[in-house]
């Protein structure tokens, strides 16, 4: 099956990768050169046959294919196959089952889990009837059993989808929270499996999961990050991007990628060793384009190359050579986030881009002054406060659209340290 620039063993084991994320066992992966694709069964009739061999071979009872299935399709080759057969968007759709930890992070995936369901009906929906209370079909006599079923996910659904927006307003409050105290966020983005984990841990010195696995982490993790000269910003790591994720699935990271919609600093974090590194760039810019970011403008992005240590001398060598021909409105960063080579050059640069957006200003002000100083701590980073003859000497930054209104309030001047 061709996928444009992308290269189909790469495409092969990624689909494999994703497989063994949910702890299936592959015992056969194969790719299938398709000229055009039957409505009835996706497959030609004699591809259909030779995978009956495999499957009865193998005693294989789970098909994964790495596509976009009708619910017609879907069902013809089960009964084929005499197999249960799963899809690209129902596969993904079960590791995100598996990785959502928060109350969001599972609703949203139960809520694409339904609609991607409800198109289907081609089974019984008694687990449905266990997370209802054990209520039952509520349908009269005349009532078919598909309608009952329809009816009863429907009903579902606007249950999750009433849930879903009391977490996201909670959620809101929360940021809205951070955004008093004047945190700036920098947000990881990149293909799954990319290490984007591994550098948060780095950067952080925190324990999240990071595990040589698609999809290792779904739901959003913040955590404080000290800058070179000791100032704070929060890192937000967020879930792996992957190419033709379901447009139902985009709303089951939502969580993750307001962060980085929010993000002063995005750290496009790639896998510079990998063969299709290039088609993911494109993935992951793609989905950020669907968010609104502007990639063009490139201010907030910065590239990281992650994975140098698996270069040899020379290979390593061209690497830093490419990045150093970057023009500096879209530079790279080489690192390693398993050795913590290239971290402090990257540290650098993202210090230096919150600072891009900020102000350094002095003022002084009357210690009986409780409201205007704490209003100095809700909306700028106070960098130094101390008696001077009778008044506190303080030196804030602001964010730029907040230094007139700084400088109307407490006649500050811009700091020349």
């Amino acid at each position: 099956m061709s996928h444009g620039i992308r290269n189909p063993e790469a495409r092969l084991e990624e689909a494999a990768g994703l497989a063994r994320a949910i702890d299936l066992t592959v015992a056969e992966a194969v790719i299938a050169p398709l000229s055009d694709i039957r409505p009835a069964t996706y497959l030609g009739k004699g591809k259909v046959e030779e995978m009956l061999g495999l499957i009865k071979a193998n005693d294989v009872d789970l098909v994964v294919m790495d596509c976009a299935l009708s619910p017609v399709q879907q069902r013809n080759l089960e009964k084929e196959w005499k197999a249960k057969v799963l899809d690209r968007t129902g596969l993904i759709l079960e590791i995100f089952g598996r990785r959502a930890k928060t109350r969001e992070g599972t609703l949203q995936v139960e809520l694409a889990h339904l609609n991607y369901q409800r198109s289907r009906l081609v089974r019984s929906w008694t687990h449905l009837e266990r997370q209802r209370g054990g209520f039952g079909f509520m349908g009269g006599p005349g009532e078919t059993q598909i309608e009952a079923d329809r009816r009863m996910i429907s009903e579902r659904i606007s249950k999750i989808e009433s849930e879903l927006k009391k977490v996201q307003a909670t959620r809101r409050l929360h940021r809205a929270g951070r955004q008093r105290v004047p945190y700036r966020v920098v947000a990881l983005v990149g293909y799954t499996n990319a290490g984007k984990s591994t550098l948060f841990n780095r950067l952080t010195r925190a324990d999240v999961q990071a595990a040589d696995m698609l999809f290792a982490t779904l739901d959003p993790t913040l955590r404080a990050l000290t800058l070179p000269h000791g100032g704070k910003a929060m890192l937000s790591d967020t879930v792996g991007f992957i190419s033709d994720l379901p447009t139902m699935l985009v709303a089951a990271f939502r969580a993750t990628l307001e962060e980085v919609i929010e993000a002063d600093v995005i750290l496009h974090v790639r896998d510079i060793s990998h063969e299709d590194a290039e088609a993911q760039q494109h993935d992951v810019e793609g989905v950020l384009r669907q968010l609104g970011i502007d990639l063009d403008g490139g201010q907030r992005i910065l590239e990281v190359w992650n994975k140098i240590d698996r270069f040899d001398e020379d290979g390593r060598a061209n690497l830093m050579n490419i990045a150093a021909r970057r023009p500096p409105e879209r530079p790279c960063f080489p690192v390693s986030a398993e050795t913590g080579e290239g971290l402090d050059a990257l540290l650098a640069a993202i210090e230096d881009r919150l600072a891009a957006t900020r102000v350094t200003l002095d003022l002084t002000i009357d210690p009986s002054d409780g409201a205007g100083i704490s209003w100095l701590h809700r909306n700028a980073e106070v960098l130094d406060k101390h008696l001077e003859n009778g008044r506190f000497a303080m030196t804030v930054r602001v964010d730029i659209s907040k230094r007139d209104i700084t400088i109307a309030k407490f006649g500050a001047v811009p700091s020349v340290q």
